[in-house]
């Protein structure tokens, strides 16, 4: 399975809102397959790192990584760097108890895996979060830095999936970890595949009809509300020209229309603070169904972005200031 990367520099990259969402929608069905089976038992310590190949990568990184975030030690026995890194990264795995699982890579076995995750050179750490990778740091790097990096790791994957890590007892059994139970098919997988396929080939009006086939269907069906809200937003968008977009709402300020489009272009380009404020100021400037319309526009850009995000908190109470 080749890996996509996941940022966590704060930039909204719409195919990565796109693709954590279908991650954390997996990683809950696995969790509750997992706890209706009686799984989810304590594992030893020396179950948090493992050595892992492509054979069962699969199984080892991506399936474990609904439960807990993998991080990723790329290696080789020539590597001197990586004989100062590895036994850091085997320490802080221990240490911090289940909040993640570390498995070591060796570059010289498994240089395909190597090359799906575009690794130039080592020691490269990367992370898996839910099915989603990312990169870590590559080369030396200082046991503060990677406990910084690392912090980052759990607290987004707590936060963004949920991810609480493995429950571990001392006293277990090694070999206690387990790889996540499968999960069968769910009644809209078929379409939600259909729509993702569609965003991904550019067919955005196709996208739209799959992700309302389900909605008409599952209301609350948060995949296909996020991935709805992201297909349209691409959509207004779509064969714009940025340049007069941009001039339009600077030379109009009070237009509704010009500022919602501007706020669009806005969020796309991953200025979040800046699409936010613009429509937050207009909605100031406004009154009735124009300030209505706004409002409307600034809360489905707050479903591409999500709500966890700490800038939709701090511009819903900005709004709510704007509108009370």
């Amino acid at each position: 399975m080749q890996p996509r990367n996941m940022s966590m520099s704060g930039v909204v990259d719409l195919a990565a809102v796109k693709a954590a969402q279908e991650a954390k929608a997996k990683a809950e069905q696995v969790r509750a397959e997992s706890a209706r089976q009686g799984g989810g038992g304590a594992v030893s310590p020396a179950d948090l790192v493992i050595e892992v190949d492509e054979a069962g990568f699969e199984s080892e990184v991506l399936q474990r990584s609904a439960e807990v975030p993998v991080v990723i030690d790329f290696w080789a026995e020539w590597c001197e760097p990586c004989k100062q890194l590895s036994p850091v990264l085997e320490r802080l795995a221990v240490e911090y108890n289940g909040r993640f699982l570390l498995a070591k890579i060796d570059v010289d076995a498994n240089q395909m895996l190597m090359q799906q995750f575009g690794v130039q050179g080592i020691p490269a750490v990367f992370a898996v979060v839910a099915g989603q990778a990312l990169p870590l740091f590559q080369g030396a790097a200082g046991e503060a830095e990677i406990r910084e990096t690392l912090d980052q790791l759990v607290a987004v994957a707590e936060q963004r999936f949920g991810l609480t890590g493995l429950s571990v007892d001392p006293d277990a059994e090694p070999g206690g970890a387990h790889s996540a139970p499968a999960v069968q098919a769910g009644p809209h997988d078929a379409l939600l595949e259909a729509a993702v396929q569609a965003l991904d080939a550019g067919d955005l009006d196709g996208a739209v009809r799959a992700y309302r086939s389900v909605l008409s269907e599952d209301p609350s069906n948060s995949e296909a509300g996020l991935g709805l809200a992201q297909a349209e937003l691409l959509q207004r968008v779509q064969g714009a020209d940025p340049q007069q977009v941009r001039k339009d709402a600077a030379e109009n300020p009070a237009d509704v229309r010009a500022q919602i489009a501007a706020a669009d272009l806005d969020l796309v380009g991953g200025h979040v603070e800046d699409a936010f404020g613009r429509l937050i100021e207009t909605v100031q400037r406004t009154a009735g169904e124009d300030r209505d319309t706004v409002r409307l526009r600034l809360l489905e850009l707050f479903e591409v972005v999500g709500g966890e995000d700490p800038r939709v908190a701090a511009a819903r109470r900005a709004l709510a200031r704007a509108l009370f």
